[in-house]
């Protein structure tokens, strides 16, 4: 009995010296990445067979919450790798001084050109407004045809989640100086404003509005996972917002070595094959099996709208103050 007492004594002191052991590697990502539908589950079990670490997904809200909370933190953050950033955010985040290069080459099937060394994208998509078919019979074909409507719809914070930023360009950049008044007009309709994304299109999708401000591949999801085809995102006539979302390595990061192993492991197969039905977005590397057949099934815009990162910061906090004196009249 002593014996078998120190032999599970000593297998339970091995088991804590190896986990004791194991690095982990820390990437900062937003909630609906992390969670057991998103890819988080998926991409963690592919790079942890390979990589002789524990991957650890820490949610921060929506996308544009992790920026603010890198800021908070500084130097100081825990992370290695941040993920879920997009263009409208990244000059702001480089000039934290916070990430450092790469160090991944691959070609990329993006519908822009992309030669950035401190962010690299790992999936994309066009911003939609998307609704019911059986609810919204007639959709609006613009943006301002949306706002001369009666229709209710749900958007998200601009200052805490990137399709609500993405809205603010996208008036910005179909409507130019215009854009308030058109913010003016689309105040009505705004029947309320979320932290982020899922919560809008929960409420979405519990019948208290009539469109969600989501993306062009959101009715691939009901139609692959659901097998329901009753929704659809409206096409709209000046265009739709391109966003490319990209991963970084903190300069600070604790493992260095692991986290350009995971920025190399974001664009290889087994990430990028995850992507399409379990972030629902376009992969920013076809997988070789191709796109899942639904995909095919969706609008396809006939204008990408996209401000460069430079430009996208600089006219960032003007919409934003813009978007506020609108909704607060």
């Amino acid at each position: 009995m002593k014996a078998l007492f120190l032999a599970t004594c000593g297998l339970m002191a091995a088991t804590t010296l190896t986990m004791a052991d194991t690095p982990v590697l820390t990437v900062l990502t937003y909630d609906s990445f992390a969670s057991d539908w998103g890819p988080g589950p998926v991409v963690e079990k592919a790079f942890e067979a390979d990589c002789g670490c524990d991957l650890r997904f820490v949610p921060a809200g929506d996308g544009a919450a992790l920026l603010s909370r890198l800021r908070l933190e500084g130097a100081r953050s825990e992370a290695d790798v941040v993920l879920g950033l997009d263009t409208n955010l990244t000059a702001a985040a480089k000039a934290t001084g916070l990430f450092a290069p790469h160090g991944v080459s691959a070609a990329l099937d993006l519908p822009i050109a992309w030669d950035d060394a401190t962010f690299l994208p790992f999936d994309w998509g066009w911003f939609a407004f998307v609704y019911d078919k059986a609810r919204v019979t007639a959709p609006p074909t613009s943006i301002e045809a949306l706002a001369d409507s009666d229709l209710k719809v749900v958007i998200q914070d601009p200052r805490s989640s990137t399709p609500g930023l993405g809205l603010l360009m996208w008036v910005k950049a179909a409507y130019g100086e215009r854009s308030g008044e058109i913010w003016e007009k689309l105040a009505d309709n705004i029947l309320t404003v979320t932290p982020g994304w899922s919560e809008s299109y929960d409420l979405f999708l519990k019948g208290e509005a009539d469109m969600v401000l989501s993306y062009t591949t959101s009715p691939a999801y009901h139609l692959i996972a659901e097998q329901d085809d009753s929704k659809a995102a409206a096409a709209f006539d000046e265009g739709h917002y391109l966003q490319v979302e990209v991963a970084g390595v903190l300069a600070n990061a604790k493992q260095p070595d692991l986290a350009r192993k995971f920025m190399a492991f974001v664009v290889s197969e087994p990430f990028q094959a995850a992507i399409p039905e379990t972030n629902w977005m376009y992969p920013a590397k076809t997988p070789a099996a191709g796109l899942p057949e639904g995909f095919g099934t969706l609008i396809q815009p006939a204008r990408s709208l996209l401000f460069p990162a430079d430009e996208a910061q600089a006219v960032r906090d003007a919409a934003v103050e813009e978007w506020r004196a609108a909704l607060a009249k």
